[in-house]
């Protein structure tokens, strides 16, 4: 498919080469990281990356449509997204769902001639909505009742979602309250909610913990992966207060993160680690090329490969909020940008934390490079919304100044 940005000349470049900067790393740590994939399908070792490149290609593809779309009607369609997944993600409850895919002991796919995960595109239908909610009221009556409308339509969404998958409903209503910061809602409400999550938040963990880790029980029903928190954050606090010379033993709990720690010591012995294809833990590491692929990363680029990582998703950060302070006071815009912009960021940082060990285990995956069709175009459709909106906002800017010029020029001059 051939990108002829020059015929677009307001078009966000800097946007595209951080995207297709992360397509190139996704491409060359896949080859690496998806070896075990390879060995149990008993494909070439070519399939699964053949695979990924056409997801990501896919991808690309809807990003460059997308950024050519009116704002709009990119709201629009966010709210039709929003409806088809909050269906969907709900419909993971019902324990006779013939759609239903678990794995692992998760229930969070739904196949419908392609599997894919509900919880990524309500994620993006939820960010929209929020953004075109907060910007909606004129009067301090109608901002409240939006911000309530906000809040519950956050509750509703991450409940079946924080069912399955705990870490994407604490990162989905970590992004809303960030956009609740930037839309100058009231510290008041925000340290209220704030302050009612994290009591909930404890005792959805007391009550794992003594109700059925301690106990030995086996939670049953949609909170049957309650155990599972409590026994990762048990897990991550024990470690941390284990003495470094104390004895260590290898279980099924601690493989992921005990070998990803293998591995990112390996890539740290010199600054651009083993070199490329040279991992040796991308064959014991679980779901390398998943959630923990920035291990391998780091065995086989070093620190080198890690900063430079960082530094891209930072970068696509950091263009937002450049991109926004020119947005001409249009706040929607503005909440829109910096809300995807903000989940991609914040979801690579909290994977690549995991990955080193300084979080508990989350199962999130790396934007763009992680392993999975979902979250490719997923996310790819995040960067297709954000340089379609910065596109119209320059677009709308130009025409603003070129009138402004006009005006000056045919106004009459007035001799002294």
């Amino acid at each position: 498919m051939k990108f002829e940005l020059k015929k677009h000349p307001y078009v966000d470049r800097t946007f595209w080469v951080l995207y297709f900067a992360l397509i190139a790393v996704a491409v060359v740590a896949l080859f690496s990281a998806t070896s075990s994939l390879v060995f149990v399908e008993g494909n070439p070792i070519i399939g699964p990356i053949t695979r990924q490149i056409l997801f990501l290609s896919l991808g690309c593809a809807l990003a460059y449509g997308v950024q050519f779309l009116p704002t709009r009607f990119m709201t629009l369609v966010g709210y039709l997204i929003f409806a088809v997944a909050l269906i969907l993600v709900y419909s993971l409850l019902w324990k006779g769902n013939p759609f239903a895919v678990t794995i692992n002991g998760a229930t969070r796919w739904i196949k419908l001639g392609v599997t894919f995960q509900p919880a990524e595109l309500a994620k993006l239908g939820l960010l929209v909505v929020v953004a075109d909610l907060l910007t909606k009221g004129t009067t301090e009556e109608e901002k409240h009742r939006y911000f309530l409308w906000t809040l519950a339509l956050t509750v509703v969404t991450c409940f079946p979602i924080m069912v399955s998958n705990l870490s994407t409903a604490v990162l989905l209503a970590g992004i809303v309250f960030l956009m609740w910061i930037l839309a100058r809602v009231p510290w008041k409400k925000i340290l209220i909610v704030a302050a009612v999550a994290l009591a909930a938040g404890v005792a959805v963990y007391m009550i794992g913990e003594f109700g059925y880790v301690r106990p030995g029980r086996k939670a049953t029903g949609i909170f049957k992966r309650i155990t599972v928190w409590a026994r990762r954050v048990d897990d991550f606090v024990a470690e941390k207060q284990k003495p470094d010379h104390a004895e260590f033993k290898l279980t099924d709990e601690n493989r992921q993160r005990s070998i990803a720690k293998v591995a990112v010591m390996r890539g740290g012995k010199t600054p651009f680690g083993v070199g490329p294809g040279n991992s040796q833990e991308r064959d014991y590491l679980p779901l390398a090329y998943e959630d923990y692929i920035f291990a391998i990363i780091v065995e086989e680029s070093g620190i080198i490969g890690a900063l430079f990582l960082i530094f891209i998703y930072l970068a696509i950060l950091f263009r937002a909020c450049f991109a926004s302070t020119k947005f001409s006071g249009d706040q929607r815009a503005m909440l829109t940008v910096m809300g995807l912009a903000l989940m991609i960021t914040c979801q690579a940082f909290v994977s690549m934390a995991v990955s080193v060990g300084l979080g508990p285990v989350t199962g999130q995956p790396l934007p763009m490079i992680s392993h999975g069709g979902t979250s490719a175009i997923v996310t790819s459709l995040y960067f297709g919304m954000i340089m379609g909106v910065s596109r119209e906002q320059e677009q709308m800017r130009a025409r603003q100044e070129s009138s402004a010029l006009e005006s000056e020029q045919d106004a009459p001059e007035i001799k002294l």
